[in-house]
């Protein structure tokens, strides 16, 4: 969620289906990429079956992590940085599917719509982590 008044922040990988609720929920410190923390995220998911695709952000766009979720027959749909060195490895045919990201801001929203976790007033992770699966929570049952 960014930094806190007390120093370091925490960084918060959440996994949406196509209509916005959450699939998985992962909490880490702000320090580490985003993209090594692909991985957990997708272990932390709340249901058996793997994701056909990811859609990520140009953060996302790495060649090691497409060949780790391809093995795992996950396809990565993320656009590519700017900077990037190496040959492009997707066409505008799969990049139609990244217009479906705001489904998972929309996710964002709705967590943000809870004070207690925008503004982070649990000191302890662990803490934290609770109300943030309380809040995914909320939001299931709002939707059944």
């Amino acid at each position: 969620m960014g930094k806190t008044k007390r120093g370091k922040g925490t960084k918060l990988m959440a996994v949406a289906d196509r209509a916005g609720l959450p699939l998985a929920i992962h909490t880490a410190s702000a320090s580490p990429h985003e993209v090594t923390l692909v991985a957990a995220t997708l272990a932390a998911r709340l249901v058996a079956a793997l994701p056909k695709r990811l859609i990520g952000d140009r953060a996302d766009d790495s060649d090691p992590l497409d060949t780790v979720l391809g093995a795992q027959g996950i396809e990565m749909i993320a656009p590519h940085r700017r900077n990037r060195q190496q040959a492009k490895t997707q066409d505008g045919r799969a990049l139609r599917r990244y217009r479906r990201r705001w489904k998972v801001e929309r996710l964002f929203a709705w967590l943000g719509n809870f004070r207690r976790l925008v503004v982070r007033y649990e000191y302890h992770a662990d803490n934290y982590r609770g109300f943030v699966q309380l809040g995914c929570i909320l939001i299931l049952l709002r939707h059944l």
